[in-house]
């Protein structure tokens, strides 16, 4: 699955780079699988907003995944790969033996007509879903598990995907996709495989109007604020920054920062820190 360039009849066609989407399945979500997605606009139930920027947007329903694979045994079909407006990977539409349907993330290597399986029998292929003491040493891997029976969290974005390194007793080494190398249950499942569209990251909207269908708002420029709204704001002219890079809080920013929590109980699985 590749990147289309459109012929530049319209200036918001110029300098867009979108998906081709020709190898996707033409035909309508399965319905059993769709439930109402409400939108919040970033506002928490108080009604004040917590994330900036959101709002608007196209009208979306939640397709229900299965990150946790826990089907073991029972063969499936591949019957489609279809567009999820609510995550930058694409989905599969898996056909049990016994009648049930279920989407899962497209792995890269998946095609319609395969079939997938999931517990620790299964072969270690594209799409099957092991424990990591099953999964050979150097494989990739997605939809790995923080801890076991927890659903699949880590490596579910676009193209993403994580390396088991090693073993060492009941723990599994497996380097993620930020550069982190990390400690692991075995017991913990993934899905084999990268997953599917791998140049999400290389796509440009290429005008204002396709980022605002995806509900997302303007952003402004500290330094082109007041002020009082924002540290960056104020001066005569273009000033800059005039000191260490803030946030509109007043947080120190964009120096690499460190977020992350102190003295954290998962430290100990930590081997290597990300890049």
């Amino acid at each position: 699955m590749g990147l289309k360039k459109r012929n530049p009849v319209t200036p918001g066609q110029r300098h867009a780079v979108l998906p081709d989407y020709s190898e996707l399945t033409k035909k309508p979500p399965e319905k059993s699988l769709l439930v109402p997605l409400k939108k919040h606009g970033g506002r928490n139930s108080q009604g004040r907003i917590t994330i900036r920027h959101r709002g608007g947007g196209h009208k979306r329903r939640y397709r229900i995944i299965d990150f946790a694979r826990e089907k073991h045994g029972v063969p499936a079909k591949v019957v489609s790969v279809e567009y999820d407006p609510n995550r930058s990977a694409w989905i599969t539409l898996l056909h049990y033996v016994d009648g049930e349907k279920r989407y899962i993330l497209a792995p890269l290597e998946l095609r319609v007509g395969d079939v997938v399986e999931a517990g620790e029998d299964a072969e270690p292929r594209p799409g099957n879903a092991l424990p990591l003491r099953k999964i050979p040493v150097g494989s990739f891997i997605h939809n790995l598990e923080l801890t076991p029976g927890s659903k699949g969290k880590i490596a579910r974005a676009a193209g993403t995907a994580a390396q088991l390194l090693g073993r060492e007793g009941d723990r599994a080494i497996v380097r993620l996709p930020s550069g982190e190398v990390r400690l692991f249950r075995v017991e913990c499942m993934a899905t084999i495989g990268r997953v599917s569209n791998p140049d999400h990251k290389n796509i440009r909207h290429g005008k204002a109007g396709r980022v605002r269908h995806l509900g997302r708002r303007p952003r402004v420029r500290g330094v082109a604020m007041n002020a009082v709204d924002h540290p960056h704001g104020g001066g005569e002219g273009r000033t800059g920054e005039g000191g260490p890079p803030k946030s509109i809080w007043g947080w120190h920013t964009k120096g690499g920062r460190k977020t992350r929590k102190r003295r954290k109980s998962s430290d100990t699985l930590i081997l290597k820190r990300r890049k």
